[in-house]
Order: structure tokens, then C-alpha cells, then sequence
């Protein structure tokens, strides 16, 4: 299982949001939680007759929708062999990617109890060397040994949450990656075609979606102190890949 800090340990549900923090966050959160641990169980969302209608319900229907909702991370930063790599929000990320071939030791922390119980009830028997277990805790809560790790990820989670909450995300993230490491993070870019029809859809399954501008994400990746080391554009989610300076 992965190292901890000396932080004091305590109920996860009940140190999320002990650092006082807006009141909008612990409704944003709960509410992600809900989205995946819903999706992750097979339980049927509820959908308006008008968004069934709608061509990109037919692609989620068949499972055409899934394939541009995926950020293949390792295009732009492929974990190294004796790497550690803490993927954050990693739903069940180390069943379905080749990170045995990878040889990468995986670390994950997710905010869905349902992917994190699959995940670590599966992760030992494919590999219980490279597999570290997995952390239930949200993305700003890092409970972590500071430059721990060589490489982070974090996709598929980011319009869920304000850019703020973002910003203490990234100072986390600085914190517990060594010197030189990177971030892969993605962000969904509102100036594609289905991003506003898939932000819809997620009205119904998780809340709130931010439609926040490249230009915002890349300023806060400079105000977090760190500098774009490539990127890559796909059919919903712009992947960054950033170090920080």
C-alpha cells in the first residue's frame, strides 16, 4: 500500500474538507461520488425524453460516446519501468491499461468507493508487485510523502470542479512529484463540437459542468508555477502534459 505522510489519520468522509474550504466543494464532491459510484455499479441514470432525442444520446447509447471520452495518457508520457505513478481519480484504471507492461509501480486514489473496492479487491491478483493499492480521498487531499512520485495523472475529472478548486489540485500535485516529474491532466475544451451537448448529458449524471477556456487552464497552469511541456487536442478533453519550474 502506498507510504503516508505524518498527517493525522482520521475517517476520509470526515477529513475531506477539514481545511476549510468553500462549502461548494463538499456538494461538488458528493456529487461526483455519486456520478461514478452509480456508473462504476451499473445503476441506470434517469434521462429526459428530450435528451434521449439528442444524437449524442444515441452514441453513449451504443458505446460510441466512450472512446472520445478517454485521454490515452500514455501518447504523451508513458510510465517507465520502477516508475511510481499516482493516478488520481483512477477509476479502475489498472484492469483496463497495460501498466504490467509498464512495469510501473501504479498508485491510485479515487473519490468513488465503488471503483476503489473493485480495484483493490482485483489489483493484487494481476500484479501485487506493481499494484500499491488504492486511496479513497478527492484530488486535493494528497495523503502523500512530499516528491514521492515520478509521474501523476489525473484525467477525466477536471470540468467537474471550479477553477480554484483546481488550483489547490495543482499545488498538491507539486508537492508529492519529484523534481522533474510531470503532470498529465486533460480538460474538456468548449470549443469542440460535442462539448456542449456532452455537458448536458452530464447535468444529469454529476451536476454542474465548468466550461472554463483553454486560455484559463493554461493560465493557471502558469499561476501553479509550472510550464506546458506538450499537449494533445482530442474529440472532447485537451490532455496537458506539464512540469513544474
Amino acid at each position: 500500500m502506498s507510504k503516508k505522510s505524518e498527517r493525522p489519520a482520521s475517517n476520509p468522509e470526515q477529513s475531506w474538507f477539514a481545511k476549510g474550504k468553500s462549502d461548494n466543494w463538499q456538494g461538488l464532491l458528493s456529487q461526483v461520488a455519486a456520478r461514478f459510484d452509480r456508473e462504476y455499479r451499473g445503476e441506470a441514470f434517469a434521462w429526459p425524453e428530450e435528451v434521449e432525442s439528442m444524437p449524442i444520446f444515441l452514441e453513449l447509447a451504443s458505446g460510441a460516446l466512450q472512446a472520445k471520452t478517454v485521454s490515452p495518457f500514455w501518447q504523451i508520457a508513458k510510465p517507465q519501468k520502477n516508475q511510481r505513478c499516482l493516478d488520481i481519480g483512477c477509476g479502475v484504471s489498472f484492469l483496463i491499461y497495460p501498466w504490467r507492461d509498464w512495469e510501473a509501480f501504479f498508485y491510485g486514489q479515487e473519490i468513488s468507493a465503488a471503483a476503489r473496492d473493485a480495484l483493490n479487491a482485483r489489483g493484487p491478483q494481476l500484479n501485487s508487485k506493481l499494484f500499491k493499492g488504492v486511496e479513497w480521498a478527492p484530488a486535493h487531499q494528497l495523503n502523500y510523502e512530499p516528491a514521492q512520485f515520478d509521474l501523476c495523472i489525473a484525467t477525466g475529472f477536471s470540468c467537474y470542479y471550479p477553477i480554484d478548486y483546481w488550483s489547490t489540485v495543482l499545488g498538491e500535485v507539486k508537492r508529492v512529484l519529484k523534481p522533474g516529474g510531470h503532470l498529465i491532466f486533460d480538460v474538456l475544451n468548449p470549443e469542440v463540437p460535442l462539448a456542449e451537448d456532452w455537458a448536458i448529458l452530464e447535468t444529469y449524471r454529476a451536476g454542474e459542468v465548468f466550461l472554463e477556456t483553454l486560455a484559463e487552464w493554461e493560465k493557471l497552469i502558469k499561476t501553479a508555477g509550472a510550464k506546458v511541456a506538450r499537449k494533445q487536442s482530442g474529440d472532447l478533453f485537451q490532455m496537458y502534459k506539464i512540469q513544474y519550474v
